[in-house]
């Protein structure tokens, strides 16, 4: 089989590696020169793979059997454009990878949460004795590519693997035994021209569903409705309800309650505790709600409710993501700068445990603001709107009655002036609601940048 691939970031470079000890004898190319992707490409070489770098050649690329493309190249991109106008078919890394698993599969997506809990689910599997392969769409170096999991041996018991839209718009075998939505909202607004459009790729997750198939989903309308009518049993987690629903909170105790014998996903099952928020080492009640999930699905997998209840008492946040990373004169510092976009900001909001100084700001990616206004003031005592977003931001922000708003040119000034503005019992929260890129790289920098001027402050 010829398999020709498209990009070689970490997912290609994975791709590549996967291909050949398939036997296969993979094609790779990327328009990329730099430092980092030539020394990619020496080791694929050396290997034994065709690398071409600086351009695609598109004759070479049609005539393969399997064509793989980063999500990284997006789909208006002339490669992809002059392979659509003659009729080329391709699929992402994880469809890729995922023909190659020898046990079952948990896929996991959704707007905000995906990593958080992709690795939740993993950590629980492992704590309760099972192994698993966990990887795909995290990111930031937490776990690899999803066709490395392909390559593990002896193969792991379950395999959980994060997929972002833009893969699963490119699918066409994937097929999870356990898939999970954990929420939506608008994102990616500077890539799909419609929220609707976003929500389509999404829905891609069911589109191999069959009779055995089960799905954990958000008790929100619209993962609900992403479903349709996909064959299937569908568990539901909330945090607002008890009633309907199969993962939720019982006088603040994390609960399932989860009769597979029905067959329909009934939630006539007997219910069993798990643990109480106060116990669970995650900040925020949109934490809970991952926490939630990733239980219901391992509880699926097998998994009895005593080693979940263990496992969630012995995870950790994840970097970038309501992380904890100073504290001084009862000020805490918490590291959201994952929070790339609205919807993930006003979640953090909501579910804090302390009034707030926010810090809000970054490269703008033109969402709509009213979420985030609707959402303030609540908790929210004070804001600092920093960055190349910080005057739209503060703009509209001006609207909220009762909350302070305060401005500053870049983050270091946004801490530094956050650090006069906070009180004892205050947490200082990084939530920048904006991707990075006026000031970063990446989100990881961002909140690497901001963990070390907390650490700073605190000194």
């Amino acid at each position: 089989m010829t398999v020709a691939i498209l990009g070689l970031g970490s997912s290609g470079d994975a791709a590549a590696r996967l291909a050949l000890v398939q036997g296969d004898h993979p094609y790779v190319s990327d328009l990329r020169t730099d430092a980092a992707t030539a020394a990619r490409a020496a080791h694929l070489e050396e290997l034994g793979a065709d690398v071409e770098l600086g351009a695609h050649d598109l004759d070479r690329i049609a005539a393969a059997d399997v064509v793989v493309v980063s999500p990284g190249i997006p789909p208006h991109a002339p490669v992809l454009v002059e392979l659509r106008r003659r009729g080329c078919r391709w699929v992402s890394e994880p469809d890729y990878a995922a023909r190659f698993y020898r046990a079952p599969l948990i896929g996991v997506t959704g707007t905000n949460g995906k990593t958080t809990t992709t690795l939740l689910i993993a950590h629980l599997l492992r704590e309760a004795g099972v192994p698993v392969g966990v990887g795909g769409n995290v990111g930031g170096g937490l776990a690899p590519a999803a066709s490395d999991l392909a390559l593990l041996e002896p193969a792991p018991a379950w395999f959980v693997v994060e997929v972002s839209s833009f893969q699963l718009a490119d699918t066409a075998t994937f097929a999870p035994d356990i898939g999970v939505v954990t929420n939506l909202a608008p994102d990616h607004l500077d890539r799909y021209a419609s929220v609707a459009e976003y929500w389509a790729d999404k829905a891609h997750l069911f589109d191999r569903a069959d009779a055995d198939s089960r799905w954990v989903l958000a008790d929100q309308p619209e993962v609900v409705a992403l479903s349709g009518d996909r064959p299937g049993r569908r568990y539901l987690f909330s945090t607002t309800r008890t009633e309907g629903v199969h993962a939720f909170l019982r006088d603040g105790v994390l609960t399932l309650r989860v009769d597979e014998g029905a067959g329909d996903g009934s939630d006539d099952g007997a219910e069993e505790s798990l643990v109480a928020i106060e116990a669970l080492p995650l900040l925020g009640l949109h934490n809970v709600a991952n926490a939630l999930a990733a239980a219901l699905a391992v509880r699926l997998a097998g998994v009895p409710a005593a080693s979940i209840a263990a496992g969630l008492m012995t995870a950790s946040a994840l970097p970038h993501r309501m992380e904890p990373v100073g504290e001084r004169d009862g000020v805490v510092w918490v590291n959201d700068s994952k929070a790339t976009n609205v919807a993930a900001t006003v979640s953090a909001v909501v579910s804090a445990g302390a009034p707030l100084v926010l810090l809000l700001g970054g490269f703008d990616k033109g969402e709509s603001l009213d979420p985030l206004v609707a959402s303030l003031p609540g908790p929210v005592r004070a804001a600092v709107c920093f960055g190349a977003a910080g005057p739209r931001f503060a703009a509209r922000l001006r609207e909220v009655e009762g909350l302070a708003l305060h401005e500053a040119a870049d983050l270091a000034g946004a801490v530094a002036l956050a650090r006069t503005l906070a009180q004892a019992g205050d947490w200082i929260l990084l939530s920048p609601a904006s991707s990075s890129f006026d000031e970063f790289d990446n989100y990881e920098a961002r909140g690497r940048r901001f963990a070390a001027l907390a650490v700073e402050e605190a000194a």
